[in-house]
């Protein structure tokens, strides 16, 4: 591993989180109870040359995982230490996206494909071993992921549906094929574009978010019908795209939804049986080189760079860049 050559960090804040953030020059690990601290956080964490990383997901504490769209490997590793290792053997042909990591079963969910073939499988998060290996029909680009309860919901890019995997009540693959729910309502429907539907979480209503890359904007989703409503977003700059997202309680994080280096940062709140977010500002760094997705470990939010247009990708380097949560 190769750590990425960079100028000193410079952290940018924008909007109203500006008020809220200290200068990172003095970040660290939040301290552990009694005299002994934590082990400082480090600014970035490198990758393996050439990997192409676009998804990550994190847990328990801070142990990370991290995907490869060129053959299709599953770097895991820690962000305090830096250290990482291979969890899942790249395969001729196949290209991973979205990671979720579920809490149940120490399962790491992963999407993409194998050649054009959609993929989603199930990889034990400690052995990498391919617990379940699901078969997408007629998938356009399988792109993100969330486990909400017993279904993992994807989306599917070009396509205006979202893909379930069912599961046990206890989070266990099943094995049933997929099925499929068709987005309704106020979806803007994405006429042959190859980037429509990107990221999506669960909301804790029982409700899912989207974002959508081509026209902007957050999007709810009643997971029985498949009914979609625009969610008001107040203040700032608007959403105008969008990859990856991560939901922390309240805090929403947009990556890449008000510009190519940043992450968005909004509060959301419940109104009546939809929701509202409002704009708290933007988080860049000097050391983000487009970032796909990100995750929250260890009271940090931390972002993957794929570098989408670096010359000679499979053989430059990558990295996760730290910033502030809040």
């Amino acid at each position: 591993m190769v750590t990425p050559a960079r100028p000193s960090r410079r952290l940018i804040l924008t909007g109203a989180a500006a008020t809220v953030v200290a200068s990172t020059s003095s970040l660290s690990a939040p301290a552990s109870a009694g005299p002994r601290r934590a082990p400082r956080a480090p600014e970035t964490v490198a990758l393996p040359n050439g990997l192409q990383p676009e998804g990550i997901t994190s847990g328990p504490g801070t142990r990370f995982y991290v995907g490869s769209l060129a053959g299709g490997r599953i770097v895991a590793g820690d962000l305090l230490t830096g250290t990482s290792n291979t969890l899942l053997a790249g395969a001729t042909g196949r290209s991973i996206r979205g990671l979720f990591w579920d809490s149940r079963t120490n399962l790491v969910w992963a999407v993409g494909s194998v050649g054009a073939v959609g993929h989603v499988w199930a990889v034990n998060g400690t052995t990498g071993a391919i617990v379940q290996d699901t078969v997408v029909p007629g998938a356009g680009f399988l792109n993100d992921l969330v486990v909400q309860g017993n279904t993992v919901w994807v989306t599917d890019s070009p396509l205006d549906r979202l893909t379930a995997i069912a599961l046990t009540p206890g989070g266990a693959p099943t094995g049933a094929a997929p099925t499929f729910l068709p987005l309704s309502g106020d979806w803007p429907a994405a006429g042959g574009a190859p980037f429509n539907s990107n990221g999506i979480r669960a909301l804790s209503d029982g409700s899912l978010i989207l974002n959508n890359s081509r026209v902007g904007g957050l999007w709810q989703v009643n997971p029985m019908t498949g009914h979609t409503t625009e969610i008001p977003v107040r203040g700032g700059p608007g959403i105008i795209g969008g990859d990856g997202l991560v939901l922390d309680g309240q805090w929403l994080y947009n990556v890449r939804g008000s510009g190519p280096n940043q992450v968005s940062l909004l509060r959301l709140s419940q109104a009546g049986s939809g929701w509202t977010a409002r704009w708290r500002g933007a988080r860049t760094d000097e050391t983000l080189d487009v970032p796909t997705t990100a995750t929250i470990a260890g009271g940090w939010l931390w972002a993957v760079n794929a570098r989408f247009g670096v010359a000679s990708p499979g053989t430059a380097s990558y990295w996760i860049t730290r910033m502030p949560a809040r």
